[in-house]
């Protein structure tokens, strides 16, 4: 079965300030939507077809059209999930202890700000939960992630943020570190928490 674009839990318009509905929509029907029409020509008739996204980024990844788009489709949506109108301000349940443990919701803001603004180029930063139930902070280049061998991060990603140029430009034009500062007022900390538990 082929992928399709998620659906949003909430309207275009609905992150603003933080992030605005012209870039939103774009950034959904036009990005997003490739990622996937891509993703499905490059996977039709292999046997690739009809396994999950993250089955497909941690075992194709050596394939360029896949990995790009594979990626493309995992990490969009996974962002989607991870916003919410208003945010939710603070850290819950698992994940805030988790959160301690690392150091403090302060440090990882400070850490995640970090490997977001140092990207070079375009790609994602990440907070992922390892086997041990910690936590990292990274970031990889492109449409990677950290299910994807040799991406430079361990675990599963609970939480990130696209630091490409189309996620952001319509609205802060060079200042990626307004767009980061900005992206914790959008934060679902409960679906956070819901990825951090599963």
């Amino acid at each position: 079965m082929a992928f399709e674009l998620p659906q949003l839990g909430y309207a275009y318009d609905a992150l603003e300030p933080s992030i605005d509905a012209k870039t939103m929509e774009i950034h959904h029907t036009k990005h997003h939507q490739t990622y996937i029409d891509n993703l499905n020509k490059a996977i039709e008739g292999t046997d690739l077809e009809g396994k999950s996204i993250e089955e497909i980024c941690r075992t194709a990844a050596e394939k360029p059209a896949i990995r790009n788009n594979g990626g493309g489709h995992y990490n969009h949506t996974l962002f989607w999930e991870i916003l919410t109108p208003g945010g939710s301000k603070e850290p819950v349940g698992s994940v805030k202890a988790a959160l301690e443990n690392y150091g403090s919701l302060d440090k990882f803001k400070n850490d995640f700000t970090e490997a977001a603004k140092t990207r070079f180029g375009s790609g994602w930063a990440w907070l992922c939960k390892k086997e041990d139930g910690s936590l990292e902070v990274c970031s990889t280049p492109n449409q990677d992630n950290p299910l994807m061998p040799g991406a430079g991060c361990e675990g599963t990603p609970i939480l990130g943020l696209d630091v490409w140029e189309h996620a952001y430009y319509l609205n802060y034009q060079n200042r990626r570190p307004d767009y980061i500062t900005a992206f914790f007022d959008v934060i679902n900390w409960d679906k956070v928490e819901e990825k951090y538990s599963k």
